[in-house]
């Protein structure tokens, strides 16, 4: 079948900016922010936390998706799911992933890889409390990454759930939490003209320290 968009044919210059060495943080989390600060000033009104994530089986098979940033600091970036979901799943038997950001309005890209490891009990039931108490309900509905026959019956588990908890909601449960990605890798990227990009790669050294290279785009 014939696409309806000529997909070959769909082309952006990038304008906006370059990136050079001087302009770089030498800490990457540092840099992370101050990218993320300036996306969140020009366009507040979307998801700016949504990264991919990627992940692979222990047989090296690759899944994507996307997922919500939660957390930030020097021990790494924090996400939440189900502890039972396929990405759950890819991280107990490999338990490492990649993330990217991609910021279009700005012609910005982050890649961040790393290890992952679970974030505390604590740490999860604190955030689980914050959430919406729709979203409390719908992470004991839906059992993720499981198949079911219809959207009705999700509809009857979240209602059996709000039977259950009322107007207090639940607490988390055990097969729900947190993640962090302990990052050994960054990459920023920045769009420049004739697909000439700017792109700079810190990695995490030995000591601790971070190298700084610019790559080839």
């Amino acid at each position: 079948m014939e696409p309806t968009v000529d997909v070959a044919s769909l082309r952006k210059e990038y304008t906006f900016t370059g990136l050079y060495r001087r302009d770089l943080q030498a800490n990457p989390f540092e840099q992370f922010n101050l990218w993320f600060a300036e996306s969140v000033k020009t366009r507040g009104d979307h998801e700016l936390n949504a990264m991919t994530l990627a992940t692979a089986s222990k047989e090296g098979m690759p899944s994507a998706r996307v997922v919500l940033l939660k957390g930030v600091d020097e021990r790494g970036l924090v996400f939440f799911t189900n502890y039972e979901s396929r990405k759950a799943c890819h991280l107990a038997e490999n338990p490492h992933a990649a993330l990217n950001f991609n910021w279009t309005w700005l012609e910005r890209q982050i890649q961040i890889e790393g290890s992952v490891t679970k974030v505390s009990r604590a740490e999860s039931e604190n955030y689980f409390n914050m959430r919406p108490i729709g979203s409390r309900f719908g992470a004991l509905a839906s059992h993720q990454s499981s198949v079911i026959m219809n959207r009705e019956q999700l509809e009857r588990q979240l209602e059996e759930v709000k039977r259950r908890y009322g107007d207090k909601g639940p607490l988390a449960p055990e097969n729900w939490g947190g993640y962090r990605l302990i990052p050994t890798r960054f990459e920023f990227w920045q769009g420049r003209q004739n697909r000439l990009h700017d792109r700079f790669l810190y990695r995490r050294l030995m000591d601790g320290s971070w190298q700084i290279d610019r790559l080839s785009p």
